[in-house]
C-alpha cells in the first residue's frame, strides 16, 4: 500500500492579542500504517472552537496547552479507511479529537462511532457534539429552567447559544437572544422560534434595551460572551436568578486582565447564583443528551446553522474568522470527502 501523506496544521507562535493566521503553519507528514488493533481514519470535518484560543497560551488551565511545532488537537469526524481493529469496520464514521490533520492512526480508545442516519456526520461536532452537550448540561443542570421562566442567551446564534435557546423554548420558557447581525436575529425568530432577538451592535446601551425587552426581569442568563453582556444581564436579573457562565469570548484575545462588571454587587442583593462549568463535568449526561436530542431533531424541534470553510489549509483563517464573528452557527472546516 502506498505511503499516505497527510497535511496538518501546527502552532507556530503563541499569539499575543488577537490570533493571526501567521501563528500557524501547514506541514506535510507521512502517516504510519495501521498496526494490529489500530485503525486509519480519514478526517472529513474538523471543529473550530473558541476554547482553543486559551490552549494557544502557555498558562496552566483545565486542559493542557498546545505545544509549539506540534499539530493542534480538536474535535473531528472522520471515516475508518483501514482497520485492523475488530471493533471498527472500514467505512464507519467516528468522532475523535485528532482534528487539524487529514489522516491519523488510532487504537480506537479515543474514537466513538456515529450514526449518519440520525443527522449529517458533521452535526456530531455541533448540535450532537460537544457544543450541544455544553448547551444541554449548562441550561438544564445549572440554569434549571421552569416553564414560564425568562431566559436570556448571549451569542444566541452560535453553536452553543442556538441550542440553549431552542432547548429553553422546548421547556416552555420565554427566550431572548443577543446576536451581532440582523440576519442572525431573523433566523432566531423565524427558524429557532425564540421570542425576541437583540442585535447588540445596533442596540445602543445594551442594558437599557434588555430592560425594555424583559420588563419583568430575567430568571436565567446563559453567558457565552462576558463583559458588557454580563453587566447588562445583572441589571435585569430577578431575585434568586441563575447565571450560567459558559464562556467569555469577548475576553479571549485580551492582552491584559479586564475589570469585572462594575455592578457585580447586584448579585448579593438579588441573591443570584453564578456558576461556571466545563462540559466534561457532565459526561454522565451524554447518553440522555443523545436520546433527547435525537428525538427533538426527529420532531423538527431543533435546528442549527453551520459555516463550512473548505480545505485544511484554510483552517487558520477559520479560527481568526471565529473571533471576528464571521461564522453563523457552528464553525467547521471540511477536510476531505468520504471514500466510496
Amino acid at each position: 500500500m502506498a505511503q499516505i501523506v497527510s497535511r496538518e496544521i501546527r502552532l507556530k507562535n503563541r499569539p499575543s492579542g488577537m490570533v493571526s493566521e501567521e501563528d500557524f503553519e501547514l506541514v506535510r507528514v507521512e502517516v504510519p500504517e495501521a498496526g494490529e488493533g489500530e485503525v486509519l481514519v480519514k478526517n472529513i470535518y474538523m471543529s473550530v472552537d473558541p476554547y482553543m484560543r486559551g490552549r494557544m497560551n502557555a498558562a496552566k488551565s483545565y486542559v493542557a496547552p498546545f505545544e509549539l511545532g506540534q499539530p493542534l488537537d480538536g474535535g473531528c469526524v472522520g471515516q475508518v479507511v483501514r482497520s485492523k481493529n475488530p471493533a471498527f469496520a472500514e467505512g464507519e464514521y467516528v468522532v475523535g479529537t485528532k482534528g487539524w490533520r487529514e489522516y491519523f492512526v488510532s487504537d480506537g480508545s479515543d474514537l466513538t462511532k456515529v450514526d449518519p442516519s440520525v443527522a449529517p456526520v458533521q452535526s456530531y461536532l455541533g448540535a450532537l457534539g460537544m457544543p450541544g452537550l455544553t448547551a444541554y448540561a449548562g441550561l438544564l443542570e445549572i440554569g434549571k429552567p421552569a416553564e414560564g421562566d425568562t431566559v436570556f442567551v448571549s451569542a444566541a446564534s452560535g453553536a452553543v447559544g442556538s441550542i440553549v435557546s431552542q432547548i429553553a423554548r422546548i421547556k416552555g420558557c420565554r427566550v431572548i437572544g443577543s446576536v451581532g447581525s440582523d440576519e442572525k436575529a431573523q433566523w432566531l425568530l423565524e427558524t429557532a422560534g425564540i421570542d425576541a432577538a437583540i442585535n447588540y451592535k445596533k442596540a445602543g446601551k445594551l442594558g437599557v434595551t434588555l430592560g425594555k425587552t424583559c420588563p419583568e426581569g430575567i430568571d436565567i442568563y446563559f453567558d457565552n460572551v462576558g463583559g458588557a453582556h454580563l453587566e447588562a444581564a445583572l441589571f435585569s436579573m430577578k431575585p434568586f436568578g441563575r447565571i450560567v457562565l459558559c464562556g467569555m469570548i469577548s475576553l479571549y484575545n485580551a492582552t491584559r486582565m479586564e475589570p469585572g462588571p462594575g455592578n457585580l454587587a447586584l448579585a448579593i442583593a438579588k441573591r443570584l447564583t453564578l456558576r461556571g462549568f466545563i462540559v466534561s463535568d457532565f459526561n454522565d449526561l451524554r447518553e440522555q443528551f443523545y436520546a433527547d436530542m435525537s428525538r427533538w431533531i426527529a420532531e423538527c424541534k431543533i435546528h442549527w446553522k453551520e459555516t463550512v470553510v473548505e480545505g485544511i489549509e484554510n483552517a487558520p483563517g477559520a479560527m481568526t474568522g471565529l473571533f471576528r464573528g464571521d461564522n453563523f452557527g457552528k464553525m467547521l472546516v471540511k477536510v476531505g470527502d468520504p471514500e466510496q
